[in-house]
């Protein structure tokens, strides 16, 4: 049986009421921040206002590529939006989200939001004092194809989910990638394994105990972890890597069936689920804009509601998955330079 439906872009885009433009503006003009500048022309009643990054040149062709304006000082970009993107590297993260929060700017961070629990507690309880909303940019929960499978699984259950299992592993980085490089907060487990961090704790709950497995490049950074995890709800089993070919699929197991989110899981498109006695239902959803545009969407309709989290991506969400990530950084002995002591 093939299950299809409108996508959710298409529903949404079909049915909004012009409402003022929610003013963006992005720190960083790398690939990251490409992405989300071209998904957000797919985003009702939103536009790019501005970018500042810490070269120049870089800002100023961003600036014309998607035709936005490219300002002398972050601190100018900050005067002239509603909402920030975050989208340079994850050691300077923190930084750009307090000074957003120190001009009461909504944040959207690019995943990791912060680069150990620590770190994310002080960002939430920053952005709870200035009262602005602050969200880490997690897409998976906001394609079409898992809010499809998740309407399905509520009415037609696979029964109660005790496993998942979901992974990656990129061979073919270049060597000067920042995911290499320690003092930039590089390697597998925060650039790759966030992902998979979600999607356990989404189905799974708080993690109870990780044992974590992998090695460590010439630089320092972690190049692949193995991480086993008892969670409050089940087990998890999660991979990430810089060294090897591993770009795959997911797997949910229940009590009365399993579902695969086919490859790549974390921009999915395409589930299968299969129940106990044979049946087995296909979701299809297709996206649109690149993927950024979903989550995207879904904060500027928080942020219009006032409320300062998500309710999908809250910040106790992002601290489960950052505690997955420090437990495995501990067991391999990965440290950053610029963590305090």
């Amino acid at each position: 049986m093939v299950a299809t439906r409108k996508s959710g872009a298409e529903r949404d885009l079909s049915s909004h009421v012009t409402r003022q433009p929610i003013r963006w503006g992005v720190v960083g003009a790398g690939h990251i921040a490409g992405r989300f500048a071209q998904g957000l022309s797919f985003v009702p009643d939103a536009e790019l206002v501005g970018v500042w990054a810490r070269r120049d040149v870089q800002a100023e062709e961003f600036a014309r590529q998607y035709a936005t304006h490219a300002y002398p000082s972050f601190d100018d970009l900050l005067e002239n939006i509603d909402a920030l993107y975050i989208a340079t590297l994850q050691d300077s993260h923190s930084y750009y989200a307090l000074r957003a929060f120190s001009k009461y700017r909504a944040v959207l961070c690019e995943k990791p939001a912060a680069v150990s629990a620590r770190e994310l507690k002080s960002l939430s309880d920053a952005a709870k004092a200035a009262n602005v909303l602050f969200m880490e940019a997690m897409k998976p929960p906001f394609y079409p194809l898992f809010l499809r499978l998740t309407e399905h699984l509520a009415e037609d259950p696979i029964g109660e989910i005790g496993f998942v299992r979901a992974g990656c592993s990129i061979a073919d980085a270049p060597a000067g990638h920042p995911s290499f490089v320690l003092e930039r907060g590089g390697g597998a487990l925060l650039n790759i394994g966030i992902y998979e961090a979600y999607l356990a704790v989404r189905f799974l709950g708080r993690a109870i105990n990780v044992q974590t497995l992998g090695r460590l490049g010439q630089t320092g950074v972690d190049s692949f972890a193995s991480l086993n995890i008892l969670h409050e709800d089940g087990i998890a089993q999660i991979f990430c890597g810089l060294d090897l070919d591993g770009k795959g699929d997911a797997f949910l197991a229940g009590t009365k069936g399993s579902v695969t989110i086919h490859e790549n899981w974390w921009n999915p498109s395409r589930a299968t689920i299969k129940y106990l006695g044979g049946r087995t239902v296909e979701l299809n959803e297709p996206f649109v804009g690149g993927g950024l545009n979903y989550e995207t969407a879904h904060f500027c309709e928080v942020m219009r509601s006032g409320a300062m989290e998500s309710p999908i991506i809250t910040h106790d969400i992002s601290m489960k998955m950052i505690d997955i990530i420090d437990a495995a950084r501990t067991e391999l002995g990965v440290r950053f330079p610029f963590e305090p002591t």
